[in-house]
């Protein structure tokens, strides 16, 4: 479970312990890793371990990929932080080439790595955190709507060619959560607009017909589902998970 120090890759991790997997957590911060690492379940005898990269750095992530190779995994959660909001036409390309690395580029080396031994086990479960903005591009965060539809393309065709294998490649498309992220972003659109943090929420809560912010757990129920084998015949696909604010199907 790649991002899993904090946040919604931290709440899949623990959903995915507590339905019995062995679970492997990845990130950066090893502080972090080892509060998730004692939060998960062990009712069933499950063994838990983290690894440590840095998605910023493509070749951190190669490193630990040469660890995963080796080892029998079945289950993929690809995910890690969003790039900073702005808009696209102010964004410079290093910010563009950066998000390119973290997300696709780290995804792509992830599903390298383990798929080998999911073609050969004829089973795999590949999971991609992206955003609603693979449907609707959201205001203000012109670099991750860019990236996040590449990605969103790259694993709908890795779903068509791992599809023989037994292997099924879908994406959670959170839309606001509680999580750090949702805070800074709040915090900052209020810093540039100089209103009160609340009108930020306000104005976010608007939009959405739920009228709440979508918890951790959320997603995680709906990774937990896609992982396991009720979804065997479900690939390709995009399980939004926000509170109905897309406006499209």
């Amino acid at each position: 479970v790649c991002g899993s120090s904090q946040g919604i890759g931290k709440a899949i991790a623990i959903q995915l312990s507590k339905a019995g997997a062995n679970i492997i957590l990845l990130a950066r911060n090893e502080e972090r890793l080892k509060e998730t690492l004692s939060d998960l379940y062990r009712s069933e005898g499950q063994e838990h371990q983290f690894l440590i990269a840095d998605f910023s750095n493509p070749n951190s992530v190669a490193e630990v990929c040469k660890t995963l190779t080796v080892l029998p995994i079945d289950i993929l959660i690809n995910n890690t932080g969003g790039p900073a909001a702005g808009k696209a036409i102010d964004a410079k390309p290093e910010e563009f080439i950066a998000a390119f690395n973290a997300h696709l580029i780290n995804n792509q080396q992830l599903v390298q790595a383990v798929s080998g031994g999911m073609r050969e086990r004829n089973f795999g479960r590949i999971i991609n955190i992206i955003s609603t903005s693979v449907k609707v591009p959201l205001a203000n965060l012109g670099v991750s709507n860019t990236i996040r539809g590449a990605v969103g393309n790259w694993s709908k065709t890795i779903a068509t060619e791992l599809a023989p294998f037994g292997i099924t490649v879908n994406n959670i498309l959170p839309g606001a959560t509680e999580t750090e992220r949702l805070n800074t972003i709040i915090n900052n659109k209020s810093g540039k607009l100089n209103v009160e943090r609340d009108e930020v929420e306000n104005e976010m809560l608007a939009e959405i017909p739920m009228n709440r912010f979508g918890k951790p757990e959320e997603p995680a129920y709906a990774a937990a589902f896609l992982a396991s084998e009720y979804a065997a015949y479900i690939t390709g696909t995009n399980i939004v998970v926000d509170g109905g604010r897309t406006p499209c199907l």
